[in-house]
């Protein structure tokens, strides 16, 4: 009886065996099963955005927030080399839930195209993400409310390159009074990137002469993005 209960194990060790080396058709594999019970990876920085967007919900953490048809977030590649920020929605972005779609931003998408990159591989945002009644500057506690989110998209993308548009979005991120005419031109330390000012689009429709130096501020952005390439 023994040596037949051995038998039978071997049996059953060696049947077990076959079966884990396949042999049988359709049987999975362990390892098979093993790695379709992993999840599909996506993007690290499109989940932190999504999770950001959630946190800031259907914001009331400022007065803006009963004027405004949509939040406007942020738009773009999560992962982008290049940010822009400006100020705030202005009444197209309010109505779209999306910054810079107006003339502006039909200015800045052909900005983005002259440097060599399309709108989808950049990442566009604004100081505010509801609009000021009849397009006023942001006010210090709409600034204080909205800025934490900014700071942790930023901190999520990890660019290289943030370019201010205009007077507000650069006074506000580098904390000072200085004008848009003396901030524009230099590279600044931020956040682990590389600020750089330069006017706003809405400038440039009322100033198109001004146009040659924004450009001079997007090849300051080209060759900060070519450096450790």
């Amino acid at each position: 009886m023994r040596d037949e209960l051995l038998k039978l194990t071997r049996q059953l060790k060696e049947h077990a065996a076959w079966l884990e080396r396949g042999n049988v058709a359709g049987l999975p594999r362990a390892k098979k099963i093993e790695a379709q019970a992993q999840p599909k990876k996506t993007s690290s920085g499109g989940e932190s955005l999504k999770v950001i967007r959630d946190d800031l919900g259907d914001c009331t953490r400022c007065k803006l927030h009963p004027l405004r048809k949509n939040i406007v977030f942020g738009v773009g590649n999560p992962e982008a080399p290049l940010v822009f920020i400006g100020e705030a929605p202005g009444a197209e972005e309010d109505k779209q839930g999306e910054p810079f779609v107006g003339a502006a931003g039909q200015l800045l998408t052909k900005m983005i195209e002259a440097m060599g990159f399309a709108r989808q591989d950049v990442y566009i945002a604004n100081i505010l993400k509801c609009r000021p009644p009849g397009n006023r500057n942001p006010e210090p506690d709409e600034v204080d409310q909205c800025e934490p989110f900014l700071f942790r998209q930023i901190e999520i993308i990890k660019p290289k390159v943030i370019v201010a548009l205009g007077k507000f979005a650069a006074q506000t991120l580098l904390r000072t009074l200085d004008p848009i005419s003396r901030l524009r031109g230099r590279v600044y330390d931020y956040r682990g990137a590389k600020l750089i000012p330069t006017f706003h689009p809405a400038y440039l429709l009322r100033n198109p002469a001004a146009k040659r130096e924004v450009w001079d501020d997007m090849k300051k952005v080209m060759a900060e993005l070519k450096k450790g390439t």
